[in-house]
């Protein structure tokens, strides 16, 4: 097991890889888990890629995580009767429900949610931020707006709205049917665009009903918001910048992400620090230094993994976008202030033994020369729980569960193993030294902390810790 980092890498399969074997490359480089993004490609490239990952897991043994993006609506201008035209800044444009083709002074809208939505003086973003309108007036079936910054606009580019929360569902018809054949499938994760308020994610917990697990993109205003609430009813949050910086000025972008990252620490909840990570090595073998320090720093803010998108689905070099990433977390790691900046932002612990446990095995782990922390999980509720508190030690989370192994692939530090002769609890100590040190990540003389609960094998009830050399 390469447990030699403790953040994790999530990389989006696409084109760019064409096999298992591409697949293996990519996991041995440090890739935890995947994600098979549903705004391209068909049902038979992703449930190919699917069983591609599900090969390698096999092959090595080790559990990995598979999580879908679901594309979530897709907000568009019309179609204009030349195909584009050119906007003066100070000019009127109208935005209207008539579907003939526009021109320099209007253009179809079709989504009334977001003309219902807009009010005098608010903004609207077309083309990923490039071109922004006022509204100046509002129609029952059109608003009046005023070009603020101008620039060629042409069919079908993308409209944001930062200023409003709209009456929409983040689940489109082409995202349900992608939610059924994903869960068919069997994804571990499932990860919800265009999230605006909590009730989305409700929505959404009640289509799921308990296949996979829940990630929650961030990337709308409205959910930074209501971040806290948003965070307590899912399993993960994803910082997605991409949306979250044509919605929110750039430069809010960084202080929002830090927001994120400790918000969601505090809770429990893994978090994926997203998009243009090394965005460079699309097209070329080396990241620029800017986008070095962007990996660096998430890493150092404490998330619990960083992903790649374009670089590895579509690019020239994903098992070197892969590789640097796994070099740039590991050399953040070993730095002399990185375990030091994680405990000046520890989280309060809440009042159980599980909190009370995961606490100590972090300060236990900062005095003694500790290997492993040993975990063992049915839920795997325990094992986040000790990462929460980002100890010294890498956690090995020992589990029968396969849907339990392959959720924490996304956990900052912890490993899993599953195994199924753990039914008593006096063979906890013995499989647990016996499993770390044939995982490589404990040799003889080095010590193990043990951590397990009575009545065994029932979430929630992790009470006892041992400190074992071993022999």
């Amino acid at each position: 097991m390469n447990a030699d980092k403790k953040v994790k890498i999530l990389a989006t399969l696409g084109p760019a890889i064409r096999d298992a074997a591409h697949i293996r490359q990519l996991v041995e480089a440090g890739v935890n888990l995947f994600r098979l993004n549903f705004s391209h490609g068909e049902h038979a490239d992703h449930a190919q890629r699917y069983q591609w990952v599900r090969e390698v897991e096999r092959e090595l043994n080790q559990p990995i995580g598979i999580l879908m993006d679901l594309q979530g609506p897709k907000l568009r201008v019309g179609r204009f009767a030349e195909g584009k035209v050119q906007l003066v800044n100070g000019q009127s444009l109208r935005l209207d429900l008539d579907k003939t083709p526009g021109d320099a002074n209007r253009v179809n809208l079709p989504h009334p949610e977001i003309i219902e939505a807009l009010q005098p003086g608010m903004s609207l973003l077309l083309d990923d931020g490039r071109l922004r309108l006022k509204v100046t007036a509002k129609q029952a079936d059109a608003v009046d707006t005023c070009v603020i910054a101008g620039g060629e606009l042409s069919d079908r580019k993308g409209v944001n709205v930062p200023e409003a929360v709209l009456q929409l569902s983040p689940l489109t018809e082409k995202d349900r049917r992608d939610l059924t054949f994903g869960l068919e499938l069997g994804v571990d994760w499932v990860a919800l665009s265009f999230v605006q308020r909590p009730e989305d994610i409700v929505e959404a917990r009640e289509l799921i009903q308990g296949k996979a697990f829940l990630m929650a993109k961030i990337e709308k205003p409205s959910a930074v918001i209501h971040l806290e609430e948003i965070a307590k009813l899912c399993d993960a949050i994803m910082v997605a910048r991409g949306d979250l910086g044509v919605e929110v000025p750039a430069e809010n972008v960084p202080r929002i992400q830090k927001d994120i990252v400790r918000t969601c620490r505090q809770l429990g909840r893994p978090v994926v620090v997203a998009t243009q990570m090394l965005e460079s090595m699309r097209f070329s073998p080396a990241p620029t230094r800017a986008e070095v320090t962007d990996v660096a720093n998430a890493v150092a803010e404490g998330a619990d993994a960083v992903m790649l998108s374009a670089e590895t689905a579509s690019g020239d070099y994903p098992l070197e976008t892969v590789q640097m990433m796994s070099k740039i977390i590991r050399q953040v790691e070993n730095g002399p202030d990185y375990q030091t900046q994680l405990d000046v932002g520890r989280p309060q612990a809440e009042a159980t033994a599980s909190d009370a446990i995961s606490c100590a095995i972090r300060r236990i782990s900062s005095i003694l020369p500790v290997a492993a922390l040993v975990n063992y999980s049915e839920s795997g509720a325990s094992s986040l729980r000790a990462s929460r508190e980002r100890p010294k030690a890498p956690i090995l989370s020992l589990t029968p569960s396969l849907t339990t192994a392959r959720r924490l692939t996304v956990a900052w530090g912890i490993y899993s193993v599953v195994n199924e002769r753990l039914r008593k609890v006096e063979e906890v100590t013995s499989t647990a030294l016996e499993i770390a040190q044939a995982q490589g990540m404990a040799q003889r003389g080095e010590t193990v902390v043990i951590t397990a609960g009575e009545p065994f094998g029932q979430p929630g009830s992790t009470n006892s810790l041992r400190i074992e050399a071993l022999h």
